[in-house]
């Protein structure tokens, strides 16, 4: 494939993970893309299976749709799953990730035959393998990983100062000398970042490939914007590689209710009685790859029934199946005053309504962003990944939340139910919860002018397409 000149229309490659929560991010990117001509072609690689979801999504812009095959027969992985949301259980999670870089080929295949030639591309960090396949093309390679500033640089830093290694219990606070007012735990942190690094471990070796290719490819889309974490941002481009280019948040901010009138749902209809009714609801999510155990699951439909709040809760079916072995009569007691909905939900849809006052959420970064972009406060629970991280940035760094807290006070505790209604009552109705409010607000304003022509996530991601696409960014080899 020849060279880029600087007369060359713009063309970008997208290749997000193969997970709902990796993949919306970055197709939204592309509609950013689009729609302010910064590239006059978009591609976005996808999976067979993903190709309607993806496509879908891309419907009424020019970006291109392309299936790359998923392998076949692959051993410990069941048959036909191409997306970690239908893996049986997350355990599978390495051997999955480590199965797509069997798609290389048919990749490398497809690059061969775009024109015009790509000017870069943006992959997932978990796709660390597409480096390798870029550098063959002579293609910049950005990495997007979907997290905070914030958890990449307390990761960096609690790293760099040996944190997460030696004798130290789990739940034992220590500080950070990069951010002293921070006090943090092992088990804020995922349990494999303190284990050796040997390749036996398949999450360690994971994510060993994962750092190393990003330490090499030419900078990072963050789905952030610099307001929310300045000082983060800062720490990460000061003593981090490659650099971080905040050019979120990579999220629709207008109101898809008043958009689309016509949305029926069942869900829709309740949503739409409690704001008539002048009532203010919880929405309780736990994200589409947690997995709760039962008794917990008994807990938080404890919780919810004794909290007296109005609620919106929204389970998996094999949760729904537990919820219904350990307790059969809960959708009864809370009839009209609660719903449990089994289905596909337009989450961001949810938060926009009037009624949604509060987020019982996993903290998952999408879910944080889309939550604070409403002005929704959260109630943090987290539950696997970054997500305590990002529940310490929700109650402690930027106050647009509360913590749920755990029996024993420790990061990855039980939690009961009787501590958890609570902890709805104090967000739904308490001064800590209107505080967090009024703060969620003002977050919301400062993420629509982000993005806005002039705002910081507009400038940011003109300035990387130019950058990049000008050849002015040193390529990796």
């Amino acid at each position: 494939m020849g060279s880029t000149t600087s007369d060359d229309p713009v063309h970008i490659v997208l290749f997000p993970f193969m997970s709902k929560g990796h993949t919306i991010p970055i197709l939204h990117l592309a509609r950013f893309l689009l729609r302010r001509r910064l590239a006059a072609a978009v591609t976005v690689f996808t999976t067979p299976s993903n190709l309607p979801f993806v496509s879908r999504h891309l419907a009424g812009t020019p970006a291109s749709a392309v299936s790359v095959p998923f392998p076949e027969d692959v051993p410990g992985l069941p048959s036909g799953v191409e997306s970690t949301d239908a893996l049986p259980s997350m355990s599978l999670f390495p051997a999955f990730a480590k199965a797509t870089a069997l798609m290389q080929p048919s990749l490398e295949a497809e690059l061969q035959r775009l024109q015009p030639r790509p000017a870069f591309m943006v992959s997932d960090g978990f796709l660390w393998w597409t480096l390798e396949s870029a550098s063959k093309f002579g293609i910049p390679r950005l990495v997007f990983f979907g997290m905070s500033n914030y958890a990449m640089a307390l990761s960096h830093a609690a790293t760099v100062e040996n944190h997460l290694h030696g004798p130290t219990a789990e739940d034992e606070p220590f500080t950070l000398n990069a951010f002293p007012r921070i006090k943090l735990t092992k088990n804020d942190f995922e349990r494999h970042h303190s284990q050796p690094w040997t390749e036996e471990n398949p999450q360690l070796e994971l994510l060993l490939k994962a750092v190393v290719a990003t330490q090499k490819s030419n900078g990072l889309v963050v789905n952030s914007f610099q307001e929310l974490e300045p000082t983060f941002l800062d720490y990460w481009n000061r003593e981090s590689e490659p650099k971080a280019w905040c050019v979120g948040p990579l999220v629709p901010l207008e109101d898809p209710v008043a958009r689309d009138p016509p949305l029926r749902t069942t869900w829709a209809e309740w949503l739409d009685r409690k704001r008539a009714g002048g009532e203010r609801v919880l929405y309780a999510a736990f994200g589409s790859q947690a997995e709760i155990p039962a008794a917990q699951l008994r807990e938080v439909a404890l919780g919810l029934e004794t909290s007296g709040v109005s609620f919106l809760w929204v389970i998996k079916r094999k949760e729904s199946e537990i919820l219904a072995d350990v307790d059969s009569g809960f959708e009864d007691r809370v009839s009209g005053r609660g719903m449990v909905v089994r289905e596909w939900v337009d989450q961001r849809a949810i938060l926009m309504y009037e009624s949604v006052q509060g987020f019982l959420s996993h903290c998952g970064w999408n879910s944080v962003l889309e939550s604070v972009c409403a002005g929704v406060p959260i109630l943090a629970w987290p539950m696997m990944a970054e997500q305590p991280l990002n529940a310490r940035m929700v109650a402690e760094e930027i106050g647009v939340g509360l913590r749920v807290e755990t029996a024993d006070g420790t990061v990855r505790g039980f939690v009961k139910g009787e501590g958890l209604a609570k902890a709805v009552r104090e967000l739904m109705e308490g001064e800590r919860g209107e505080a967090a409010r009024k703060k969620a607000k003002a977050v919301a304003e400062a993420a629509r002018k982000a993005v806005e022509e002039g705002g910081s996530s507009w400038t940011a991601l003109g300035t990387l397409v130019e950058e990049v696409s000008g050849g002015r960014m040193d390529h990796a080899g």
